[in-house]
Order: structure tokens, then sequence, then C-alpha cells
């Protein structure tokens, strides 16, 4: 799972050399970003089905195999006029590989470990996965020194890694066979795709562009369509009942706002680090580092603590603590020191870390046995849908501080008004209008005030987060339930009508 993590940044390090060596348009290698993301997001929930009706085990090896077979072949990404089309296309396979992948090995863990002892499973599960994204970018500084090719290729081994431990451990998962509704299918993958389209493309045509609010209304109705599409399906693609257990939409609520902060934290602070601290690629990842140290460890805490005392506690004291970290993250922003941002990027990571895996746990926990890649599906559409909204709104927050005060600056160099604006207006789409990546890739030529400006933006956008991060303390203090969960009583009527799986090969 750690590899459609690292794939979700490692990409962004690459772009610049990936489009000076293909001679891709702005819109091309925007979209050798972007194209992965959207397609993860928008099979999801096709994943967690297929799981659940076709095994868990062999839909991680399938998972696995079109993961590593797509990014093997970006790797192979010919130059020439061939080159736009074929990397944005076999992006999009690496996102659906991901995206069969990733529900079905969650499920294997929550087959695998009864509910008692579940919370350090998974604690252990999200850690690793979560240590090794903070790997991502540090990979791929190095990794883009040799030939940008290789932050594809390195999926590879990996993958073969994963299908060798799959083949020792023989996960032994159950899943009832049932038909897929393919209409269901195309419902929530084109509902999903046009919302997050719509954001995505937001920072590049600007919210004016009406075809941006188009995209998202549009993509907002066919899920609203899905979901009254669903209810009373023999064979739905997702059991919308489970949406009746309270704490089930609790959990989903908590999951969106913390990733609405969680995903775009890793552009903003590494983009932050590139532009006004100035440090390199590699610097950079290092930064991100901190946050993971937090997080790793008080992940494993988090999971004890659901399994001892139920999710209710471990969430709200992890929302409290990240707000309080983000809080203390902007305040030192505009400091351009690193090391008054340390401890404050350290507890940032420490309160999301004891929060997240609680949350994910809880709410798959909801499900029955043989449905836990269908909530995977759910829960994982849910953080993706919000992560690109945040990433829109909070890109343009950042975009209008950022230019707004380049502006100010540039008038009290005593440039003209109207000059200011044009050359701000400038320099913040030059920054934005790639993949992200375009500003790390050349700051060291960055004036200070250009600097210092660009951590005012910053400072907003993590402002943001902290009241974020303390509005979904307070869903977890007023929605959830105290005490641990207790088991289905239904678990072992569900273990009879379902399929056993026990090799790759069942």
């Amino acid at each position: 799972m750690a590899m459609t993590f690292i794939d979700q940044t490692i990409v962004s390090i690459a772009a610049p050399k990936i489009q000076s060596e293909l001679h891709l348009s702005g819109t091309g290698v925007q979209w050798a970003v972007n194209a992965y993301l959207l397609a993860l997001a928008a099979f999801f929930a096709l994943g967690g089905r297929l799981s659940d009706t076709l095994g868990h085990t062999r839909m991680a090896v399938i998972g696995v195999i079109v993961f590593a077979g797509a990014s093997g072949l970006c790797g192979l990404t010919p130059t020439g006029s061939l080159a736009q089309t074929w990397i944005i296309v076999f992006r999009a396979v690496q996102g659906v590989g991901g995206a069969f992948m990733y529900p079905a090995a969650l499920a294997i863990v929550v087959n695998t470990f009864d509910l008692r002892s579940r919370g350090r499973a998974l604690a252990l599960f999200f850690g690793i996965a979560g240590g090794l994204t903070a790997v991502g970018p540090i990979l791929g500084g190095y990794l883009t020194e040799w030939t940008w090719r290789g932050i594809f290729w390195v999926n590879i081994p990996v993958a073969l890694v994963a299908l060798l431990l799959i083949a020792i451990s023989r996960p032994k998962t159950q899943y009832r066979p049932a038909p897929i509704d393919w209409v269901g299918v195309l419902l929530i993958a084109a509902g999903v795709a046009l919302s997050v389209f719509g954001f995505q493309q937001s920072h590049v045509w600007g919210w004016t562009n009406p075809l941006i609010g188009l995209s998202i209304a549009a993509g907002a109705v066919l899920l609203v369509v899905f979901f009254r599409y669903e209810r009373g399906r023999p064979s739905p693609l997702i059991d919308v009942a489970i949406f009746s257990d309270r704490t089930f939409r609790v959990q989903c609520l908590i999951l969106g706002i913390s990733m609405a902060v969680f995903l775009p934290m890793f552009f903003f602070a590494s983009e932050y680090a590139a532009v006004s601290l100035g440090q390199d690629t590699q610097k950079s990842g290092v930064t991100l580092l901190y946050f993971f140290i937090g997080f790793v460890v008080t992940s494993q805490l988090g999971g004890r603590m659901l399994d001892r005392v139920g999710a209710k506690r471990p969430i709200f004291m992890g929302s409290v603590i990240a707000a309080v970290g983000f809080y203390l993250w902007a305040s030192k922003a505009t400091s351009l020191d690193i090391n008054q941002l340390t401890w404050p990027i350290i507890v940032s990571g420490a309160g999301m870390g004891l929060m997240v895996s609680p949350s994910n746990t809880d709410a798959v926990n909801r499900a029955s046995s043989v449905s836990y890649g269908e909530a995977t599906g759910i829960t994982q559409t849910v953080r993706n849908y919000a992560s690109s909204l945040s990433f829109a709104v909070l890109g343009t927050v950042m975009i209008s501080i950022f230019q707004s005060r380049i502006s100010d600056s540039l008038v009290q160099q005593h440039m003209p008004r109207k000059a200011a604006d044009a050359l701000a207006a400038s320099i913040t789409h030059g920054a934005y209008s790639g993949s992200g990546s375009g500003s790390s890739s050349s700051s060291s030529g960055i004036p200070p005030f250009i600097r210092a400006d660009f951590a005012h933006g910053v400072q907003y956008v993590f402002y943001i987060m902290s009241g974020l991060m303390a509005l979904a303390a307070i869903v977890a203090l007023l929605g959830l339930r105290g005490g641990v969960q207790a088991a289905p009583a239904t678990a072992e009527a569900e273990a009879e009508h379902a399929t056993a799986e026990d090799s790759p090969a069942a």
C-alpha cells in the first residue's frame, strides 16, 4: 500500500525533468500528476466491491500487478509525439491498480485480526505506510538525479517483494461472490471524476471559468443520483444502508475533515521548504520526516487506545493536538527558520497519527466481515473527495494572499500599482500553473521578499488547517460515543454464507 501513497507525491518532484525531456506542455505535465490521483479517487468504490466479491487476496495480487506493470510502462515512455498521451494513460492505469490494491490490502489486515487487536494491527499498517510516504520526496529527489524514469521503475522490485510476501503468508479472508452493479460503477466513477477534475483545474483555469462550476455541479448531481439508485438494489455497488450507522457517518465526516488537512499538507509544506526556506528537494523531503516522527510514534499509541478504550478518546485528543501543532506551525512560518518549526511540525504529525488510524479502523469495523473492502472503498472515496476540495480551496487562498503580498511589496519598491498587480499575477500563475513543482525546481534565485510573501500565504493555509482539526475535535466530541465497540452479532451467520480464500490462487 505504501506504493500508492508514495506515488501521490514522488512524481511531482520529477515533474520538471519529465516535462523537459519529453517536451510536455504545461497541461500535459499537470495531467501526468493528476491522472493518477483522478483514477485512484474514481475507482476506489469499484476496487472495494471487487475485493469483497472476488476475494481480497486475489484483488491485492491483481492490483499489485496492474500497478507495477503501469509503473514500468510509465518508465518506458517514448520521446516524441506519443509521449504525452502515453504517460498520462499509464499514470491513470497506475491509479486503477492502486484503487484495486488498497481496499483489498486493508481488508486482508482487518480480516486477519479480531476486533480487540485490530487497532494495534492497523496502527502498525498505517504507521509503516505513512513513514514510507515521507521517504517518497527524498527518494524521488535522488532517483531523479539519475533518471526520472527511476521513480517508476522502483515500484517493480517493491511489487515483486509484495507478491512474494503474499505467497508466503497466504492470507485467509472471506468473500461473497456477487454480480457487479456496472451502472453504479459508471455513476460513481463519473461523479467523483467530474468533481475532482473541477477541483484540480480550479487553480489553473480560475474559479470564474464556468466549466469549473459546471464540472463540480455535474459530479455532485451524479453522486446524488448514484446514492438514490443504489437504495433497494439487490446487489448494489455500495450498500448505502451502512450510512444508517451513526458512528460510520460521523467517522466518514471526521476522515473527510482530517484528509482535507493531511494530503494538502504535503504539497504546501514541501513548497514552503523549497520557496521560503530555499531548501533543495532532498532537504525539503527531510523536513517532512519531522512530521512522520510524530505520526509514526503516536499512531501506535492511537491503535492501542482504540483497542482499550474505544475510538472517541484518541480521535478527540489527536485532533486537538494537531490543531495546536498546525497553529504553532502557522505562527512560526514567517520566521523562515527551520529550527523554530521543528517542534510544531512534530506536534502536528503526532496529533494526526493519534487520530487517523483509529478513525479509519473504527469506520471499517462497522462493516460486516464480507464487506470490509466496500467500507474501505467508501472511506477512501470520502478522503480523496475531501482532499481534492480542500486542495482547491486552500490553493486559491494561498494564491490570493501570495499575490496580494507580492503586489504590496513591489509597490513599496516604488513600482506603480497597476504594473505591480500584473507582475504579481504573473509570478503566482507561474508558480502554480504546472504540477505544483515549478517553484521547487527554481528556488535558488528567488528574491527575499518573495520568500517572505510566500511564507505569509502558507501561514494562512496552516491557520485554516488548525481550524479544520479543531472542527474534527468538536465533531468527535459531540458525534462519537465512548467505549469499545461490541463485536457484531451477525459475524457467525455471515461466515456461514461466505467463501473462504486462503491463497493468491484461491
